[in-house]
């Protein structure tokens, strides 16, 4: 399914992504040249745990989950890369195999640089270093918030933020009912539990209590946030002992 041009959505979305847009103008000129685009139908595998790596990739359309399994064949979801995110360039600068899966999570479009153009571009510019080490900065500050987050609060804080991300990432502003906001990324109640690391059943349970509050509503397509401000006041409650 590759198609070395992106189209203009695609493009866009790479362009307005938070860390490439504060790059200047000539990087992001040299990293677009030597770009190409590889499409992805559903669960298509992009890059594969123990893989060297040969690529950087960027999400230019849909979402890319990537996740691991473990021993004992339980999956689990790490994350869902949103389009205008790059990832992959941890394995090029240490030169180790990729720790994780990465697939495609709808009809899905990535944006590649490879392991060889990626080397030239940093040679050319010493100001990718600077900010690729921003960017692993941001990443690492998010990581230690999840671990925070994993041990403090309760689950039901933890899905606030969840779906408060969701809504970032991914939200779809109502046509029909104001202020609603539908999250464009459908996600199985399973998935879901997996991103939280609790049971199905358990986040099950806290989605129909949130619903209850009516500040969200399932539907059949994925979910949708009616009270955002309502979100965010569960996600900020107090931390456990």
């Amino acid at each position: 399914m590759d198609e070395p041009i992106l189209t203009v959505d695609e493009r866009s979305a790479i362009n307005a992504g938070r860390w490439f847009s504060t790059l200047s103008p000539s990087l992001r000129h040299d990293i677009l040249r030597c770009a190409y685009a590889k499409r992805y139908r559903d669960g298509e595998l992009i890059a594969a745990r123990g893989e060297p790596p040969e690529e950087w990739i960027a999400c230019a359309k849909g979402a890319v989950r990537v996740s691991s399994t473990s021993i004992s064949g339980k999956l689990i979801t790490l994350t869902y890369v949103e389009p205008g995110i790059w990832f992959g360039d941890v394995s090029i600068f240490d030169g180790d195999r990729r720790t994780h899966d990465a697939y495609a999570h709808g009809e899905s479009t990535v944006l590649c640089v490879a392991k060889a153009d990626f080397r030239k571009i940093l040679a050319n510019h010493v100001e990718l270093y600077e900010a690729l080490l921003r960017l692993h900065a941001r990443r690492i500050r998010q990581l230690y918030g999840l671990v925070e987050d994993l041990n403090t609060l309760p689950l039901r804080a933890r899905l606030a933020k969840q779906l408060l991300h969701l809504v970032r990432s991914y939200g779809v502003p109502s046509l029909s009912e104001g202020a609603d906001i539908r999250i464009g990324l459908h996600l199985a109640q399973e998935e879901l539990a997996q991103l939280l690391g609790a049971s199905r059943q358990r986040v099950n349970q806290e989605l129909k209590s949130i619903e209850r509050e009516e500040i969200i509503r399932i539907e059949p397509g994925g979910l949708v946030v009616r009270d955002r401000h309502a979100l965010m006041r569960i996600a900020e409650s107090d931390r456990s002992p």
